[in-house]
């Protein structure tokens, strides 16, 4: 039996969680504000939200779900296949490189996540999702501008010179407020919705869609763009009943989109739409592709993209542009990194979630001609997500609305089937008295979820604390006790290779030197590592070798490995 009261905890939680990930950060206690710190929120929410479904409605969910279970389980299973057959450090592949964190662990939040958008069957739980989405959008509109009209107060590196919201980036922030201005529109298009609504969420739009220009990043208008567009098919489609006026909206909407892909590809009319960050796109994808081609049934780890780059990437790409010197940890594109990451099955298995969220937006299209503002605002914001998703990097705090949206739409074509009741197993014999029943309630087993969920995305935020309080006590001692591995305390390439800076700088060399070693023995596909080892006063004359042997092995189209 589909358990309510289970629901509405579920709800609940997806309210306070999911804008929570998005908006928690801490710039005093940490080197990395933005990636650890989500993830650490993500874990707690992620494992709340799919206890409840597992402690009450596990049964009914499969019974109505059994395919999209199948495949999460299936892309579950490519990513273990990619972490066991890896190269790379077992700690990387689990909770990700420094500055990204998605590795095993998100990703396995993230399909919690996803999974337990389908134990929500009321209408008002699946506008919890939207409420909370647009509570996260305007707590970012109000942070934006306050730093244009004042400056910023939160104490944190800005190298962009522009607004970078909550997510500590100009191109993340300017993608979510498209996510978040198409959500409002969806609800402003809505005749049910007062006008008090209406004009909040107009103002809230022009304010967010001016901070998108502000913020100088092209993915934002891109995304906007879309929402709009989404937005006016279902007004259309809705309002004006004839089929032509539909299919022209839908002529005229596509030829622009057509004219604005060949401008960014400097052709047609629109060619200032291009940037120089296309072709280094183009780049970082060619090079992602390659990874996954090379590793077709593995892939070469999870967030192991960088150790990978320049391996991977063209002639062209190490020589010409984007150049020798520059480097990157991740595609800019979420599905060629997840091939890179874990190859086809990976890929195939992530695209199959996408699939049947996309048959199930389908499937509520032609279900209805009537105008639906929470089935808008989730497909809207969905698509707008996808479209980030494909020209940009895969963070936490954007991460999760994709996940959540990609199950809500497979959840709400469900719960608004006409006359078809939620499929429930049929009943037990003297069956044991039901948990939910008795002194076991989905509030307890949601704070059971979060404990779990919390001390499994602990260990990046614990290690990262730990450093930075080393950093700042300016103690040796303290530096070399925080770069000893332990569970809270997981090492990482770039902590070593920091180190190494850090001790060189002292002139504390002989620590300098040991350090160096550890960090090429923790990860010998990293390379920076060889390069500091090698710039080492100290390395012995083999050590310089072997260090300039393996960043040939590792940068083989670059003709000099060692300029600086």
């Amino acid at each position: 039996m589909f358990n309510k009261a289970a629901e509405k905890t579920s709800a609940l939680v997806l309210l306070i969680g999911a804008p929570f990930t998005t908006l928690f950060l801490t710039t005093q206690v940490v080197t990395d504000p933005v990636n650890a710190t989500k993830l650490f929120i993500a874990g707690g929410f992620g494992f709340a939200f799919v206890f409840i479904l597992l402690g009450f409605n596990a049964r009914a969910t499969y019974v109505n779900f059994k395919i999209y279970l199948l495949i999460s389980i299936l892309f579950l299973l490519a990513a273990l296949n990619a972490v066991i057959s890896s190269a790379a450090p077992l700690t990387q592949n689990l909770y990700g490189s420094y500055g990204r964190n998605t590795g095993l662990v998100a990703y396995v939040i993230l399909t919690c996540v996803g999974v337990g958008m389908l134990g929500l069957r009321e209408q008002s739980s699946f506008r919890k999702l939207i409420l909370g989405l647009q509570f996260a959008g305007a707590i970012n509109v109000l942070y934006c501008a306050w730093v244009i009209a004042f400056g910023d107060f939160l104490s944190w590196s800005n190298p962009y010179g522009n607004i970078l919201g909550l997510f500590g980036n100009p191109n993340f922030i300017s993608s979510f407020l498209g996510i978040f201005i198409a959500s409002l529109l969806a609800f402003i298009a809505d005749r049910n919705s007062s006008w008090r609504y209406r004009a909040i969420a107009a103002a809230f739009a022009l304010v967010a869609f001016y901070e998108i220009v502000e913020s100088s990043a092209i993915q934002g208008i891109v995304v906007t763009a879309g929402g709009i567009a989404i937005v006016g098919f279902f007004l259309v489609r809705s309002y004006l009943k004839q089929n032509i006026f539909t299919y022209l909206y839908v002529l005229a909407a596509t030829g622009v989109g057509v004219i604005a892909i060949l401008g960014a590809l400097q052709k047609g009319p629109l060619t200032f739409i291009y940037k120089t960050s296309v072709s280094l796109r183009g780049a970082y994808w060619n090079a992602g592709a390659q990874m996954g081609l090379d590793h077709p049934l593995t892939g070469v780890g999870m967030d192991s993209y960088g150790d990978w780059y320049r391996r991977a990437r063209s002639e062209n790409a190490a020589t010409v542009l984007p150049g020798p010197k520059v480097f990157t940890n991740a595609s800019h594109n979420v599905v060629i990194d997840f091939f890179a990451y874990g190859g086809w099955p990976l890929l195939l298995t992530y695209v199959g979630l996408l699939v049947l969220a996309a048959i199930a937006a389908v499937r509520v299209i032609a279900r209805t001609r009537t105008y639906d503002a929470t089935f808008v605002a989730i497909f809207a914001a969905w698509a707008c997500y996808i479209t980030q998703a494909i020209i940009s990097i895969n963070q936490i705090g954007l991460a999760i609305w994709g996940w959540l949206l990609t199950g809500a739409l497979v959840a709400y074509e469900y719960a608004t089937r006409p006359s078809v009741a939620v499929a429930e197993p049929p009943a037990r014999k003297n069956r044991r008295k039901s948990v939910n029943a008795g002194v076991i309630s989905p509030q307890l087993v949601a704070g059971i979820g979060v404990v779990v969920g919390l001390l499994i995305a602990a260990p990046p935020l614990a290690a990262d604390m730990k450093w930075r309080a080393a950093l700042d006590s300016k103690d040796a001692n303290k530096v070399m006790a925080a770069l000893e591995p332990g569970y809270l305390s997981p090492s990482d390439s770039q902590r070593y290779a920091q180190a190494v800076q850090l001790f060189a700088s002292s002139n504390l060399m002989n620590q300098a030197r040991d350090i160096a070693l550890k960090g090429v023995e923790f990860n010998p596909d990293y390379f920076d590592a060889w390069k500091i080892l090698y710039f080492l006063s100290n390395s012995t004359e083999a050590e310089k070798a072997q260090a300039l042997e393996n960043m040939k092995r590792l940068d083989p189209r670059n003709p000099d490995v060692l300029a600086q």
